[in-house]
């Protein structure tokens, strides 16, 4: 299968120059090697050319893995656990399930399509939906407060968990051509082998009533900012790095910097001293790396709050809409552009953030143009 280049950060990989992270590196990070199965799948340049991006890594890590498919995973069987004693208790349908075996169902069916057309990171990011219609699922329904209530609530506390750990068997399943660690991880927490199941064009029960499970734990671990800055520095190569190219104010070390706060007190800092460089009249040659150094600040300050503060693409894509029909409704009133331009700027930073949680390369602040193919 053809797919088109896969980038590093803001250039590309080399290894005799050091720039990129390469199979014999990235055992030595700590990172699991199953989050970068999983991160290079869900970034693989199938029909344009993407990036490897740490930061990037990063939030996809915390919003995707341990906020969405672990959280869902773990909550389940921790539940089955505390309040079943490991063991999938019965489950009566009702219109809920069927509602949410419906949108299952959907994915599912769709997962197999994908993956027949060699769509791998199409299929995978149906997996991510199925484990959040799960979430989505549990925090409606709240068993919590369900086992504490009447006989027939905790029934259907009992119906919740044993559909949910179902789908956590399921989510296994169609894990095992992505992350074949981790799915043996969850086989151990479910008590099955999960080389016997086969996948159909409907939701099986894989964990009949009366199974066992075994000892529930968290799957992934949250990557910090201060770890993405260090394996980035790391990583950047042995040859001139932009950064010698560029000029930072007097007593800034980007290196030494590790969070929000403190990028974000080292670009007011960098701002002062191009302002104070243009106004004493100074020449665009002495200003102009000044200004390019603020530049990557922004845009490193803006990968550091994605990778603290993940938050999904479907989250994302709301906003959007809400924020496209606020501009809509602006034009259509003829405000004034005073007020227009924030709610404009607004808008464009959401979609310039979709883009980087898609994995989709953007500049200043747009999509890149794919280039036309030559004929």
């Amino acid at each position: 299968m053809a797919t088109e280049y896969l980038n590093y950060e803001d250039g590309k990989f080399s290894k005799s120059r050091g720039i990129g992270v390469f199979g014999n590196d990235a055992q030595d990070t700590g990172l699991p090697a199953d989050v970068f199965r999983f991160y290079l799948l869900f970034v693989r340049p199938e029909s344009q050319d993407s990036s490897f991006s740490w930061a990037d890594l990063a939030t996809k890590n915390n919003s995707e893995l341990l906020n969405n498919l672990g959280n869902f995973c773990n909550r389940a069987l921790s539940f089955l656990e505390k309040f079943f004693d490991c063991v999938i208790p019965e489950i009566q349908l009702g219109n809920d399930e069927l509602t949410l075996l419906a949108l299952v169902t959907r994915d599912l069916k769709e997962y197999t399509s994908m993956l027949d057309k060699a769509k791998l990171r199409d299929g995978l990011r149906l997996i991510l939906s199925i484990s959040r219609h799960g979430n989505q699922y549990m925090q409606f329904q709240k068993p919590w407060v369900l086992i504490k209530g009447s006989s027939e609530e905790k029934i259907r506390a009992g119906t919740v968990i044993g559909l949910s750990c179902n789908l956590a068997c399921l989510l296994a399943v169609m894990l095992q051509p992505y992350m074949p660690q981790t799915v043996n991880i969850i086989a151990k927490q479910l008590n099955v082998d999960i080389s016997t199941f086969l996948l159909n064009n409907f939701v099986s029960v894989f964990l009949q009533p009366g199974h066992k499970i075994g000892k529930p734990a968290p799957l992934f671990e949250k990557i910090d900012p201060s770890v993405v800055n260090q394996l980035k520095s790391r990583f950047s190569g042995k040859q001139k790095s932009q950064e010698k190219e560029l000029a930072v104010a007097s007593g800034l070390d980007l290196k030494q910097i590790t969070s929000v706060e403190q990028m974000e007190e080292a670009i007011s800092k960098q701002g002062d001293m191009v302002r104070q460089l243009k106004q004493s009249g100074a020449q665009k040659s002495d200003w102009e790396p000044y200004v390019k150094a603020l530049l990557e600040m922004k845009k490193s300050l803006e990968q550091m709050k994605l990778a603290s503060n993940p938050i999904s693409i479907d989250d994302l894509e709301e906003e959007i809409s809400k924020q496209g029909d606020k501009v809509r409704k602006l034009k259509e009133a003829k405000v004034e552009k005073s007020e227009l331009q924030p709610e404009i700027d607004l808008l464009i930073q959401l979609k310039t953030k979709l883009s980087i949680s898609k994995g989709i390369p953007v500049e200043n602040g747009q999509k890149k143009k794919q280039k036309p193919t030559k004929k």
